[in-house]
């Protein structure tokens, strides 16, 4: 008897052995890739998010490895010393998959210490800025992606519908500006509530949605729409994406004025005055739904005004047999020069003022990588856009000044963000927000 336990004990651990030795070897090979991968982001500074980013309590981590695997975007996070450690943390874009997988609660997405930064406003869990009764929803706020827009506005205006007064001094309950899709949503929201609401838009109903190329894929991921109901898919066509906004304000009759800028908003005793280029509208509450992409920012460098310079690319396959010069390192550069590198005899360079891309997604790096070995592309590191005329560019670069013959400019550096005009209606900067489970 004792032999016979003594032998199932040994099968026992031989069993286990196999198993666990092959599973140990995996591990360490994992976290061998992780700490490279590790350091070759800390020499490029791409280790750090510029907003949203895993925070882990790593005291409650068990090192499962499951958060790893649910990134959409594959290697913003890492296992090192059993640990689920940020790897890449400018890949990521806020899915919040890391924070729905981990079997125990210890991953949550956020900003993390923003007491310094100047571009996130102070919100409480509301939404609801330093301002009593104006609210900050959307990219400016400083979390991305359309799920939390629409997550958003519903919240903020739940937490209006419970505290708002009847007031009839005002014109509406509440003023929301912006009409992407946070604006729209709690335009939705308000209307499912009866309150009685306006949207005001600067441009057209869309947002940034409106500055992509045509048919990029938009990520959504799964979410509840109000008086709609699911947007089911994990990503749509920008035109798709578009035609059922279109199809909700057409059908819902969502009170909406485009062509109206915001000038600025005043403070009075029960409500706001919101200044318009049409004129001033009172309102109870206000929420900001606002981008931040703003109006495109310019070089300032001589030629700018020539009508070949383009500050974004709307459909690639109107370019052909062209001499193309993309200037920017972000998302949008890349994936324009990405679009037009496929097409028919272009011939695309980009220049970037840094030595080396920080901030793309995992998905446009490697598309841009392909691209460059395979000479569709290429790009000059360390230069700055010095001169523009009609038939060339005049670029500095660290080996001197160098002329490139050139039919089109598309220049990406960024937007003139609206926080001056934040900082002039009184909203303060600099508190942590996260995105709920």
């Amino acid at each position: 008897m004792n032999t016979e336990l003594i032998f199932s004990w040994i099968l026992g651990a031989v069993i286990i052995i196999a198993f666990l030795i092959p599973y140990i070897k995996r591990m360490m090979k994992k976290e061998e890739k992780a700490r490279e991968r590790l350091k070759e982001t800390r020499s490029k500074g791409q280790e750090k998010a510029l907003m949203q980013h895993p925070i882990i309590n790593q005291s409650a981590c068990i090192g499962c490895g499951i958060c790893v695997d649910s990134c959409p975007e594959g290697d913003v996070l890492g296992l090192i010393n059993g640990k689920a450690t940020v790897i890449h943390g400018s890949h990521c874009i806020g899915h919040g998959k890391c924070a729905e997988a981990c079997p125990l609660s210890a991953i949550e997405v956020g900003l993390g210490d923003i007491s310094q930064r100047q571009d996130i406003p102070r919100l409480n869990e509301h939404f609801e800025s330093n301002i009593p009764g104006l609210y900050v929803i959307g990219e400016l706020s400083g979390l991305a992606l359309i799920r939390n827009a629409i997550e958003h506005g519903v919240k903020a205006v739940n937490h209006i519908e419970t505290s708002i007064a009847e007031n009839h001094d005002n014109e509406f309950d509440i003023i929301i500006i912006g009409a992407g899709p946070s604006g729209l949503t709690s335009g939705l929201r308000a209307k499912e509530l009866g309150l009685k609401y306006l949207i005001i838009d600067q441009s057209e109903p869309g947002g940034t949605i409106l500055q992509y190329p045509r048919k990029k894929l938009v990520l959504v991921q799964p979410v509840s729409l109000p008086l709609y109901g699911q947007l089911k898919k994990m990503e749509y066509p920008k035109e798709e994406l578009l035609e059922i906004w279109e199809d909700v304000i057409t059908k819902e009759a969502l009170n909406l004025k485009t062509k109206q800028k915001l000038l600025g908003i005043d403070q009075k005793n029960n409500g706001f005055i919101i200044h318009t280029n049409k004129g001033d509208i009172t309102a109870n509450k206000v929420i900001l739904g606002l981008g931040r992409r703003g109006t495109p920012r310019k070089l300032g460098v001589s030629g700018e005004d020539f009508g070949k310079v383009m500050y974004k690319l709307m459909d690639a396959e109107t370019y052909k047999d062209q001499k193309i010069l993309v200037a920017g390192g972000g998302d949008s550069a890349i994936e324009a020069a990405i679009g037009l590198s496929h097409q028919q005899g272009n011939d695309v360079t980009i220049s970037y003022r840094k030595s080396n891309f920080f901030r793309l997604k995992a998905k446009n790096e490697q598309r841009l990588k392909e691209a460059v070995s395979t000479g569709k592309l290429k790009v000059i590191f360390d230069s700055n856009l010095l001169e523009i005329t009609e038939k060339e560019v005049h670029i500095d670069t660290q080996d001197g000044q160098k002329t490139i013959l050139n039919d089109f400019v598309f220049i990406f550096a960024g937007g003139e963000l609206p926080f001056p005009l934040l900082s002039a209606i009184g909203i303060d900067y600099g508190q942590n927000i996260t995105i709920s489970k």
